[in-house]
């Protein structure tokens, strides 16, 4: 599975963050959660020597909330929240026009219902929990989660 990169739309393949554990987040620009960009870097700075990465999709499903182009929502990413974690091109989450990638979350998971929903995979490749949009990236529960799973 391959995804395209935010930065220069290039193809990635997933399989490169096999192994490790994974927290895959449907992002947007303009939501009430964007500052859990904040949270989400600090948790990637954190963690990543561990085997810890997390993967950044911007979505514009959920309430137009993503409608920048892929330079824009870079230069947004990294100009007001320093991310550093790797983003990937704007993606669909839901419904038929989903990308692989969330489809396959959403049948073991569910679906987002909004921006920021997490799912936080192991490194057997499998989701061991989701987080909805209200449970911020530093919460206990999604820390103690990442914990087991380090």
């Amino acid at each position: 599975m391959t995804a395209a990169r935010l930065q220069d739309d290039s193809p990635q393949r997933l399989c490169q963050y096999a192994g490790q554990v994974v927290l895959v987040v449907n992002t947007a620009s303009f939501c009430g959660f964007t500052g859990q960009y904040e949270g989400l870097e600090a948790l990637y700075e954190k963690y990543r020597r561990r085997g810890f990465v997390v993967l950044g999709f911007p979505s514009n499903d959920f309430g137009q909330q993503e409608p920048g182009s892929s330079r824009e929502i870079a230069d947004f990413c990294f100009n007001t929240y320093a991310v550093r974690f790797p983003m990937f091109a704007k993606t669909s989450v839901t419904g038929t026009g989903a990308s692989p990638l969330f489809t396959a979350l959403s049948r073991q998971a569910g679906a987002p219902r909004w921006n920021f929903h997490k799912y936080l995979i192991g490194r057997d490749g499998r989701v061991a929990a989701a987080f909805p949009s209200q449970v911020a990236p530093l919460d206990k529960p999604l820390i103690q989660a990442l914990e087991r799973l380090l």
